[in-house]
């Protein structure tokens, strides 16, 4: 049986400038923590809103790997 193919988040929390535009284009999956944001999980079955959140991150500390 093959094995689904996992998403994974890379996230620099030193770059990020906690601007909150990753919480507000994925709530379900990022959160504020303190100044800086977070995601809530890092390997992922989908993309879901992610995209969103590292598409709109002002200083790309998001990469989204497949």
């Amino acid at each position: 049986m093959a094995k689904t193919a996992k998403i994974r988040i890379e996230f620099d929390k030193e770059a990020c400038i906690g601007c909150g535009v990753c919480v507000a284009n994925c709530g379900e999956n990022w959160e504020m923590d303190g100044d800086k944001a977070k995601p809530k999980k890092t390997v992922l079955d989908s993309i879901g809103c992610n995209q969103a959140a590292a598409d709109g991150c002002p200083v790309e500390c998001i990469k989204i790997v497949k």
